[in-house]
């Protein structure tokens, strides 16, 4: 029982939708309380009865991939049951209430009616078949090995024909579901695939017209179901038939985007699309299309998957069953359709997207198709339409076209530091690499720089003050930094070389300043400096530049804190200030989260008071703390957790 508990304690709904769907979830939800007498067998298999129109007997175990697998006696043969579904809801939370499931006894009758195998009494009956007679219903014909087969082909064995027939007969009457399932094997089998085709055809029609939503809140929705659609996908294919599965897949790729984009579920529908259009890539290379065609009919496809139908198709493009040459026949096409695209009137993302999918696609082509020669052509001439500067660059440094890469690398950021910054962004970051390759320290730390002004923080002063190190300009280059964060005076840099001031070169490429954040920003900058202050462990002018600070408009405790943690050991009753001052706004809050809050900051005061010898204050803090909120009843319960501890773990 403990590998099949551990699955039900850890159990969620969307494990059971994966397995069942969700119409079979959702019904199964509502026959949890028809479950009665659960029960378990010794390895875990769990059984019960289940009263719907009539009581059925159910069964869940887990199979040797660690999934579920069931058994009922209900006719639903579609896949898992509501009966199965609620057998394993109903045990799940026995398990998470920590209920113990009993075991089942082997003379129970829910256990003949699942697994005992033996004869029974009907066994002598004269209806049953001699044993020297030859049967259609072989034990090797009958597979699955569901509990209860055994006794099944029993049964069937001892039909006479008529009787059979009049009994399937009589099922397919009353169960629709069966009567189709017969049908469709029986064409597929005689060869009427059209009938099939036909059918199938038409169901994906209605259910692709069907409206997708679901309300997670109230647990209601419609959801349509394509299991049956992708079960169908699958006949025809294993039957040989992988050109009707492309055909009836095209429409389903057109009807199926077409809902989904129309849909309010969460992602349900786009699911179940993409495993019935799993079948039909696995079809596409066992078509009659040409191997190019092939390659063209997933490409196509690929370019306007918005909603991720299609994620697999990339095992078949990287196949190796097509050769260069397929892959050279799809490049034409590339290449032709590339010619025909109108280039677009702007860069937006909008007018690139598609044209940038079609130059991937060729790139691909063309290093599939061992032409590799055609690739930095073919960037060139869409760089600035398709703004793909970054993968020149790249595909040119790799070539070790070390010039052409920095000359578009230039180019590419003077077209995109305006709407593009991003772009930009990068761009910049690679001339900043070519300079390091090349040690050009100077000029690499030029680029640091002009990261750390357009975006003062810890971790670009960081930056710059490694690479000025490395250039041996740091001094100089630290004095114009401060000077600007306390005046706003950016240093200037001179082209050709350094200013007696700024010991950097002027970079090959600068960001114009950014006059939305310059409206902003406020020199002296007391946050940065004091953040600097700390990282060089300046604390008397950590202390000096809070002073200064604490004249202005502040808006949090953020600084603060940090200048408390910063300066406890060397300036001890700055840090008890400010975390005095903090928990007083906690306890304000009136707030029990907050108390406990404040019970963090009053043990960084009580070990800064016991590491300088002033105990006597703790305590008078703690008392005057209970003075003045006595009637706070959760904020004693917090003092007094404090009151009675060492003041040093």
């Amino acid at each position: 029982m403990e590998t099949i508990s551990a699955l039900l304690r850890n159990l969620t709904l969307d494990d059971l939708r994966e397995w069942a769907g969700t119409k079979i979830l959702s019904r199964g939800k509502s026959y949890i309380r028809n479950v009665k007498e659960l029960s378990r067998l010794k390895d875990g298999t769990l059984a019960a009865w289940v009263s719907g129109s009539e009581v059925y007997a159910t069964s869940v175990c887990l199979n040797e991939e660690g999934d579920f697998d069931y058994f009922c006696t209900c006719p639903y043969d579609w896949g898992p049951c509501k009966h199965a579904v609620a057998v394993v809801l109903s045990a799940a939370e026995q398990v998470k209430r920590k209920k113990e499931i009993p075991l089942l006894k082997d003379g129970d009758d829910l256990y003949h009616a699942l697994f005992d195998d033996s004869e029974d009494d009907c066994a002598d009956d004269d209806d049953w078949q001699d044993e020297d007679e030859e049967s259609d219903f072989a034990p090797e014909a009958i597979k699955g090995g569901r509990p209860g087969n055994s006794r099944m082909l029993k049964i069937f064995q001892g039909m006479g024909k008529d009787k059979l027939i009049s009994m399937m007969l009589e099922l397919a009457a009353q169960h629709p579901e069966i009567e189709r399932g017969m049908l469709e094997k029986e064409q597929l089998a005689s060869g009427r695939v059209d009938k099939v085709v036909s059918s199938l055809r038409r169901e994906i029609r209605t259910i692709t017209s069907e409206p997708a939503w679901y309300n997670s809140w109230k647990g209601e929705g419609n959801i349509p179901d394509y299991s049956h659609v992708q079960a169908q996908l699958q006949a025809l294919l294993a039957s040989g038939h992988a050109d009707e599965v492309i055909q009836l897949g095209e429409e389903l790729w057109t009807r199926g985007n077409e809902q989904v984009e129309q849909s309010h579920d969460e992602g349900e529908t786009a699911t179940a699309i993409a495993a019935c259009l799993e079948v039909v890539l696995q079809a596409v290379p066992l078509s009659s299309l040409a191997p190019a065609e092939q390659l063209l009919w997933v490409i196509d496809r690929a370019l306007a998957d918005e909603y991720s139908l299609l994620d697999s198709g990339g095992k078949i493009l990287e196949s190796n069953k097509y050769t260069q040459t397929h892959w050279h026949e799809v490049a034409e096409d590339l290449e032709t359709r590339l010619k025909s695209m109108t280039k677009p009137a702007s860069a937006a993302f909008s007018e690139t997207y598609s044209r940038n999918g079609v130059v991937n696609m060729l790139l691909d082509a063309y290093e599939r198709s061992g032409t590799p020669e055609k690739v930095i052509s073919l960037l060139e001439k869409e760089a600035d339409a398709c703004r793909c500067y970054g993968k020149l660059v790249d595909t040119l440094l790799a070539a070790g076209e070390k010039a052409k890469g920095r000359q578009w690398c230039i180019r590419g950021f003077e077209r995109t530091v305006e709407n593009a910054p991003g772009i930009a962004t990068e761009l910049q970051n690679r001339l900043r690499q070519l300079a390091e390759k090349e040690k050009k320290y100077d000029l690499a730390a030029a680029y640091r720089a002009e990261d750390f002004f357009e975006s003062v923080s810890r971790k670009t002063f960081v930056e710059l003050r490694k690479a000025a190190e490395k250039a041996k300009a740091w001094a100089a280059a630290r004095e114009c930094v401060l000077r600007y964060l306390e005046t706003g005076q950016r240093p200037v840099p001179v082209d050709g070389g350094k200013s007696t001031v700024w010991p950097l070169p002027k970079p090959e490429v600068m960001r114009p300043r950014n006059k939305a954040v310059a409206r902003y920003e406020r020199f002296p900058d007391l946050d940065a400096l004091i953040d600097i202050a700390i990282l060089e462990e300046r604390f008397d002018d950590v202390v000096a530049l809070y002073q200064d600070l604490r004249k202005t408009k502040r808006w949090g405790w953020e600084t603060d804190k940090t200048v408390a943690e910063a300066v406890a050991e060397s300036h001890p009753q700055i840090a008890i200030d400010i975390w005095r001052a903090v928990v007083d706004s906690l306890i304000g809050q009136v707030k029990p989260k907050a108390y406990e809050e404040a019970a963090g900051y009053l043990r960084r005061m009580c070990k800064v008071y016991q590491e300088n010898n002033r105990t006597s204050e703790w305590q008078s803090l703690l008392s005057e703390l209970r003075r003045e909120h006595k009637a706070k009843r959760r904020l004693m319960e917090v003092l007094d957790s404090l009151s009675g501890k060492k003041i040093i773990d």
